[in-house]
């Protein structure tokens, strides 16, 4: 709860600070995250446990909860929360995900009514494409992630990032 509501206040300031950065940078920025994100999954794979994560005091949580709920918040208005989820607060990864993906609903409604405010528009018909596709691909994933090993997990995160990484990065040498 904690994390949430730094998180929530620090995506708009970083919805702010990203109207204010060219969008070629913004783009670049994401890529590259995606791109180490996905070599961090295969290199160095989350084996964290749910028991290691609730060794951690309270106390410590809460702090630790409450800066990374900044940074969070920041780059998620900004744009990267998995791999503070997992490299900092030390979360096993279907935890880090599912945490994540709760977060993201919050902080990306938080995010959009921010750039919406500030003047942006979304295509309506991409809009009701990406949550058609994301309801059916997060289903899907749901079941496999719940299904897989650890390491599997790990990898299959990883290679499902760097391939988003080179596509993105490919198509913005297109463009």
């Amino acid at each position: 709860l904690i994390m949430m509501v730094t998180v929530l206040c620090f995506t708009v300031v970083g919805s702010y600070v990203s109207s204010l950065v060219p969008s070629a940078t913004m783009g670049n920025f994401s890529v590259f995250m995606t791109f180490l994100l996905g070599i961090k999954f295969i290199v160095r794979p989350v084996m964290t446990t749910k028991e290691a994560m609730q060794g951690v005091s309270a106390k410590k949580r809460a702090v630790q909860s409450i800066i990374c709920g900044v940074l969070i918040g920041f780059i998620c208005g900004f744009m990267m929360m998995l791999l503070i989820l997992t490299s900092v607060l030390g979360y096993e990864l279907k935890t880090a995900v599912g945490t994540s993906v709760f977060i993201m609903a919050f902080t990306a409604f938080t995010g959009a009514a921010s750039h919406f405010a500030i003047g942006g528009k979304p295509d309506w018909f991409v809009l009701l494409l990406c949550i058609a596709f994301t309801l059916l691909w997060a289903r899907i994933a749901a079941v496999f992630a719940n299904k897989a090993s650890a390491k599997t997990l790990n990898r299959a995160t990883g290679i499902v990032l760097v391939i988003l990484g080179i596509v993105v990065f490919a198509f913005s040498l297109l463009s």
